[in-house]
């Protein structure tokens, strides 16, 4: 089966290294404030990468996450690596809100009320800009 990270299409991508990307993620309905960090090389585990590669992975991670403190002031940023349904190495930051569907629950639980967040709709290009 085809990896759909290695093969993705028609990614927002907010940088883009030889060794990883950032995308924002738009099809996350209850998640609007999504961005993943990617590992380019296909890899399913943290430690499959080298020391100097797992820094600048997290380092990315970080960045994005400070970034995503500063557009958005958020109550909360999730980071979580998962990779049980696709197992290609990356990292999902999420900026959680008071009034988004699910908070302070995943935003995989299930629903607790209709969501109010409002996000600047350049946000893509403010964390792109605060990464690069």
């Amino acid at each position: 089966m085809a990896c759909p990270i290695c093969n993705a299409q028609n990614e927002d991508i907010l940088l883009q290294t030889d060794n990883l990307r950032v995308i924002a993620v738009h099809d996350e309905a209850d998640a609007p404030a999504f961005c993943r960090v990617i590992w380019q090389r296909h890899v399913a585990e943290m430690t499959d990468l080298s020391a100097t590669e797992r820094n600048e992975l997290m380092d990315m991670v970080y960045r994005v996450e400070s970034a995503m403190r500063q557009v958005f002031r958020p109550a909360k940023i999730n980071l979580a690596s998962l990779g049980n349904v696709v197992p290609h190495l990356h990292w999902h930051v999420i900026a959680r809100f008071s009034e988004d569907a699910h908070f302070p629950a995943p935003i995989w639980a299930a629903p607790k009320r209709t969501p109010t967040v409002t996000l600047p709709h350049d946000w893509p290009q403010q964390i792109k800009a605060l990464i690069n």
